[in-house]
């Protein structure tokens, strides 16, 4: 199994409701790909950080192994929402995937 993990800051030009917003898009988005992307076992994305943190969001990201992976970067399914409610509105990404 591989676990892959993403930290996103928002582009600072949004105001907290518009954020509220843009983060239960991506939430919605990704956490529907289980079931529609062969090998993704779960998906969570975490939207409440404590005040501490330096991210505004978090995807929590299970498949079965790291072939599924990149299946699942490139996947139709899984593009459409990154082009649409992710990419648009983020202006740092950092990744970190790993076997458990």
């Amino acid at each position: 199994m591989v676990r892959h993990v993403i930290l996103w800051q928002l582009k600072e030009e949004y105001n907290d409701e518009e954020k509220r917003e843009i983060k239960a898009g991506i939430k919605e988005g990704l956490e529907g790909l289980v079931g529609k992307v062969p090998g993704l076992v779960e998906v969570h994305v975490h939207t409440e950080g404590l005040a501490s943190s330096n991210a505004d969001l978090m995807l929590d990201a299970v498949l079965e192994n790291e072939e599924a992976l990149k299946g699942y970067a490139v996947h139709p399914e899984h593009v459409a929402i990154a082009n649409s409610k992710v990419r648009p509105y983020t202006m740092s990404r950092t990744c970190l995937d790993f076997e458990i």
